[in-house]
């Protein structure tokens, strides 16, 4: 049996973006056959093996969990050079870097591999690493019966592209929606072929959802009792993604022509949200997370202006339009500091995931400043320069290379960095600019949370300052003043980890 694993280093720059990944491996047509083909073989469509991952709750609403014990020891991650490596060099696991030593050691002890892939400012992977990994009871379990492996996917993108398309193959197989996402957990055999796995597991049983420890029991009875079973399965997963990992283009050339854009535009707009923006948008869950797609918005704005069709390029500026203003105003966009965050937990873009990524953060300023030279509206230019100002500010090293991405939680809590509660403003602002930013904010003091707010603004300036009785110049220097006071106070709290 071949094993689907890389082995080689990919030095290419080219990384998978979060939100091209699948929302369920349905979504996938080549995924879709692969249940048909397998009912006849004898695999582990059992309990054992049917693990459900932990499907996460609005991110904005979770505060990370605390470890359930903590060591001083450090392991081989000490030595390596990533920071998000670097954060599980402490954990009492007994992790390898990717590499031949800890294939060998799987091989030489007969041992399935445990192989877990994350990223510096996955959410998910630091409540994963503080609740598991870090739990002694947990670790001595792992360590006893696997042989753990941690990857950083920003350094082996093509480790995690292997093993992620294994799990969606992997959850067709079990005859679940669940879709990929980080932390992405999986159990290999010896020779690095996927047998199981999931993203995020809880420390201990839930209602419905096992826990760590009860799916590390099942996988190691499984791998000592029904040994044939799983090794079946394994070659099936590997055999299937491995089909599925060869290019996809027939042996016929396909002429590139405007039809082809044509289509490609077509299908995009049917993803429009025609409320508050955005071509990420599904109907059959309206409320459910919303990513900026930048590569969706670039292809639209090029259709504009090339004079084919004057209709279809109106209809395609107003849903661009909508997307970038809404965006702009929400929470997903960082008003203090510049940038992007992440995506949306919600359809409005007022709750974001708070990570911010050097990926998107520069497709989208280049997308703003098209904007700017396509309309010559202001706001497009302001916000295209304040992404700019905080990626040369604060994902720039001082040696002048860019840097990766900036965490989403700090002091263990996702948002914190971000977040105003309502006496914290008031420790900055005086009363007179405290109405103004609370009323341009949609601040509602009646609706705080321990949480705090965070910053969107709830309607165009010129609504807000006829509302104010002030002129709009005035209001906007006004704000721009209080953003400056507010940024500063934030650059005192906690900084916020950075993959460097």
């Amino acid at each position: 049996m071949s094993c689907i694993c890389p082995t080689g280093r990919n030095d290419s720059p080219t990384r998978p973006s979060p939100q091209d990944r699948a929302l369920s491996p349905t979504a996938d047509p080549r995924l879709r056959p692969i249940s048909a083909r397998l009912r006849f073989l004898p695999t582990l469509l059992s309990v054992a093996l049917m693990i459900p991952a932990f499907p996460a709750p609005a991110l904005s609403q979770v505060r990370a969990a605390e470890a359930s014990s903590q060591t001083s020891s450090t392991n081989r991650l000490a030595q390596e050079s990533s920071p998000y490596l670097q954060l599980h060099a402490h954990n009492p696991v007994d992790w390898y870097p990717w590499g031949p030593e800890a294939l060998a050691k799987a091989k030489r002890e007969d041992k399935l591999i445990f192989l877990s892939i994350g990223y510096s400012s996955c959410f998910w992977c630091h409540v994963m690493e503080r609740e598991v990994f870090s739990n002694d009871e947990i670790a001595a379990t792992m360590n006893r019966n696997f042989v753990n492996i941690k990857v950083d996917r920003e350094e082996r993108p093509d480790v995690d592209e292997v093993y992620m398309l294994a799990l969606e193959v992997y959850f067709q197989l079990a005859g679940s929606s669940q879709g990929g996402g980080w932390p992405l957990s999986m159990f290999l055999t010896p020779e690095g072929d996927p047998i199981a796995g999931g993203t995020y597991f809880p420390p201990k049983d839930l209602p419905g959802r096992p826990g760590f420890p009860t799916i590390l029991e099942q996988i190691q009875q499984a791998w000592t009792t029904r040994r044939d079973d799983v090794i079946r399965t394994a070659a099936v997963l590997s055999r299937e993604t491995a089909r599925l990992s060869q290019p996809t283009a027939g042996d016929e050339p396909v002429p590139v022509e405007p039809k082809l854009v044509r289509n490609a535009v077509r299908a995009v707009a049917t993803a429009h949200d025609p409320v508050f923006g955005g071509f990420d948008f599904r109907e059959q869950a309206p409320d459910g997370p919303k990513f900026p797609v930048p590569s969706k918005l670039d292809l639209m704005q090029s259709q504009i202006g090339i004079g084919s069709d004057l209709e279809q390029e109106l209809h395609i500026a107003a849903m661009v339009d909508l997307t970038l203003q809404k965006m702009a105003a929400g929470g997903l966009r960082d008003h203090l500091g510049g940038g992007f965050h992440r995506y949306s937990t919600d359809r409005k873009w007022h709750v974001p995931h708070f990570e911010k990524m050097l990926y998107d953060n520069a497709q989208l300023a280049e997308i703003y400043v098209d904007a700017y030279r396509r309309t010559g509206r202001e706001s497009y230019r302001q916000v295209a320069e304040e992404t700019f100002d905080f990626v040369l500010r604060d994902l720039t090293s001082a040696d002048g290379l860019f840097q990766s991405s900036l965490d989403a939680e700090s002091e263990g809590v996702e948002g914190k960095y971000y977040r105003w509660t309502l006496e914290e403003l008031k420790s900055v602002l005086s009363s007179s600019d405290l109405r103004f930013f609370m009323t341009a904010y949609g601040i509602d003091e009646s609706a705080a949370d321990e949480e705090g707010f965070v910053l969107s603004l709830s309607q165009p300036l010129m609504e807000t300052a006829d509302q104010l009785n002030l002129p709009a110049q005035e209001l906007s220097v006004r704000l721009e003043s209080m953003r400056k006071k507010l940024l500063e106070a934030r650059n005192k709290r906690t900084p916020l980890r950075k993959d460097d």
